[in-house]
């Protein structure tokens, strides 16, 4: 169901934030030792406290519902095809760390596969008495003997690296075996690695990741590797990756300028040669070919091509010069390319229209590409599909075709371009979904900007302004909010029921995602409309579809409450101060929300392309009216909160979320609860159990505010 509503987003005028001192005293700034004996004494108080608020009856029953789907068997286990074996990781009661295996496809067929585990990680931690979590693994080409797995000792980005041979299912003796920190690494050959991470002083940008990128040798120590790559310490990092595909061979380099711009280097006969297009467009290069996505409008040779648009040129005529380039696809008002992914013979595009997907079958011929559509699934539904295994001399056309929606069940399917696609897997439903219905509304921002927003409800929700309803958004770095089904937002939220009322009704929980600007869902203009001085344009769109629901009578303020994390904490974090009067409850998670130390913190300094630098006091003028740390004020009606975060997060940092609840606190504003769990990293979570603590938890205390029981 699509309907369209009107409103008008402006903040209440008691409600609107009053910066005038740009520079308060920061008298919370001594939170920011992360391991202080002090401040860790705060958190366990803090914690306490708000165990105490969640531990009520019902709970406990709702944390295990939530960990029974997260840790159920019936799960789809995905796979990467990697030779004749298709590899897995997987998470489960047994095995909270994990398991890394691989099976055969005509195994993975079959309803019980016979797996092969290369690597116990829960056995791994006990052994070694480090809380070890699986960060990934690189497999060396052609033969996939040899993988380099990285491994977090506490959930957090930094991450140690060990060579690992998967015939003999052990780690190489002798072999290579980097310390823990925040590192990048490509096999060049079987004795040989790139590695980016740590050298010591001045190897670092001033984000926290590798500027430097060394070749090292088997045998060799850190300190004796070759300098291959640098790039600027203000930059964010850089990356060096050998291809590895057969007849392609070559090295190619990456100086991450920020996170929109990026400059690419492809090592010649003459040494390293920039990829000579603007920053902000992405290159992506496959086998023969170089593919171009403008983030700006690209002026080239006369011809105007917009955000958003993908480009294909021969990479050897490019890199001789030539600019004669194919357009392959054009976005519009509706439609965004999402991403892409290269089979044997074929291009496959995913595409959003109004924040739906669709599939396009693009492929080169001796008379220019040629176009089709692949059948993928009903409107409102999220589908995925990527190539296979494009090296398979047999199966480089297959594709997978992952298919989801807020009611639908993920289902996993495996298909030939050109012809059908066959069911392969399918998620079961925990919950029963036919009782509900998925619509899309659209809400007017203030600048007459229509929002999409997904809402999921009972099919015979009353408008009578009176349900709990939760409303989730990002709304940044270009990540779209898309249709995803959650078994466990089924149970702890939508399942859920209020105690009866006078006529004996049990009301459920109304679920909504909202799509505002600073996302990816219809390209990178929905971006850039909200980066830095734009910002205020993503909390407009939210607060909109906010105020759609109270107009519409799905809810009120006292029923209505909102989560966020990370950039989304953020977001939340400005519904807080900037728009109280819309909210009764805010969930903010991992977040930031000092964002005049926010490029001082952890991995801060990397974020400044989107949200500006706060030591430019032009641009501290429009950063200080998002700080939601800043725009706290007496006086104010402000809705419960909760703020939760991991000390080990080394990418946002506990520090802003301890600081917000310390302030608020010291104000003496009522129903702050703050939870800082001690691992997890950025994510919040090493395990399932951990995960559904941290979900249940957020639901548990919106259900709370939502329903009048804070």
């Amino acid at each position: 169901m699509v309907s369209e509503s009107r409103t008008a987003a402006d903040p209440a005028p008691d409600a609107a934030p009053a910066v005038v001192d740009h520079n308060p005293p920061d008298e919370f700034q001594w939170l920011e030792d992360i391991h202080g004996d002090e401040q860790l004494s705060w958190v366990a108080e803090q914690n306490a406290r708000t165990d105490d608020m969640l531990h009520s009856a019902g709970y406990e029953d709702l944390e295990r519902s939530v960990l029974e789907v997260l840790d159920s068997n019936d799960r789809i286990p995905m796979v990467t095809k990697r030779g004749d074996f298709y590899y897995n990781f997987w998470r489960d009661e047994e095995h909270p760390r994990g398991l890394w295996r691989r099976t055969t496809w005509q195994s993975y067929q079959s309803s019980d596969p016979d797996w092969e585990v290369l690597l116990d990680v829960d056995r791994l931690a006990r052994v070694e008495e480090t809380e070890w979590v699986f960060a990934g693994a690189s497999l060396l080409r052609p033969d996939y003997a040899r993988a380099l797995i990285s491994l977090s000792p506490d959930g957090g980005d930094a991450k140690a690296v060990r060579e690992f041979d998967v015939e003999s299912r052990s780690f190489v003796e002798g072999g290579f075996d980097l310390p823990s920190a925040k590192t990048s690494v490509s096999w060049v050959d079987r004795d040989t690695i790139y590695v980016g991470t740590d050298f010591g002083p001045g190897s670092m940008t001033t984000s926290s990741y590798p500027r430097t990128n060394r070749k090292l040798r088997r045998g060799q120590s850190l300190d004796d590797a070759e300098l291959v790559f640098e790039v600027e310490d203000d930059h964010m990092m850089a990356i060096l990756v050998r291809d590895l595909t057969p007849g392609y061979e070559r090295d190619i380099a990456l100086d991450i300028v920020d996170f929109y711009s990026r400059r690419n280097y492809v090592m010649t006969d003459g040494g390293w040669q920039h990829i000579d297009v603007p920053d902000d467009v992405n290159v992506d290069l496959h086998r023969d070919w170089i593919l171009f996505r403008p983030q700006t409008t690209w002026q080239l040779q006369g011809t105007t091509h917009p955000a958003g648009s993908l480009l294909a040129a021969g990479l050897d005529d490019f890199l001789a010069g030539g600019r004669d380039l194919t357009v392959l696809f054009t976005p519009d008002e509706n439609t965004a390319l999402q991403s892409w992914s290269w089979a044997a013979d074929h291009l496959l595009l995913n595409l959003l229209q109004d924040v739906s997907s669709a599939v396009r079958v693009l492929t080169p011929g001796p008379h220019g590409w040629s176009e089709a559509a692949l059948d993928t699934a009903p409107p409102l539904h999220a589908v995925d599909a990527f190539a296979v295994d494009d090296e398979d001399p047999e199966a480089g056309n297959d594709y997978w075709l992952v298919v989801s929606g807020y009611l639908t069940p993920t289902t996993l399917s495996r298909g030939t371009i050109g012809g059908s696609a066959t069911e392969v897997k399918t998620s079961p439903s925990y919950f029963n979904t036919d009782d509900y219905v998925v619509e899309q509304h659209f809400a007017t921002s203030r600048d007459g900007t229509r929002v999409p927003y997904f809402q999921v409800c009972s099919k015979d929700l009353e408008l009578d302004e009176s349900n709990p309803t939760l409303l989730s958004g990002y709304g940044g770095f270009q990540i779209p909010r898309t249709p995803a089904y959650s078994g466990a937002t089924g149970r702890s939220w939508l399942e859920r029921r209020t105690a009866p009322d006078d006529d004996g009704n049990r009301r459920g929980g109304v679920y909504v995602v909202a799509n505002i600007r600073g996302g990816g869902e219809y390209g990178p203009g929905w971006h850039r409309a909200a980066l830095q001085e734009n910002r205020p344009r993503a909390y407009e769109d939210f607060a909109a579809v906010a105020e759609d629901l109270i107009e519409r009578d799905v809810t009120s303020r006292k029923h209505l409450g909102c989560e966020g994390r990370s950039n989304g904490g953020l977001l939340v974090g400005n519904m807080l101060t900037g728009y109280p009067h819309l909210f009764g409850a805010v969930s903010c998670g991992v977040p930031l929300l000092d964002m005049r130390r926010y490029t001082k913190l952890s991995a801060g300094y990397s974020w400044i392309a989107e949200y500006g630098d706060p030591d430019d006091e032009e641009q501290w003028q429009f950063i200080s009216t998002f700080s939601p740390y800043h725009n706290l004020r007496d006086g104010v009606d402000y809705p419960s909160v909760y703020i939760y975060t991991a000390t080990s997060d080394d990418r946002v940092g506990p520090v802003q979320a301890r600081k917000m609840t310390g302030r608020m606190a010291a104000m003496g504003i009522p129903n702050v609860w703050f939870y800082e769990s001690t691992e997890g990293g950025h994510a919040g979570a090493t395990d399932n159990r951990q995960a559904a603590r941290l979900h249940a938890s957020s639901h548990e205390f919106l259900w709370k505010a939502t329903t009048g029981q804070l």
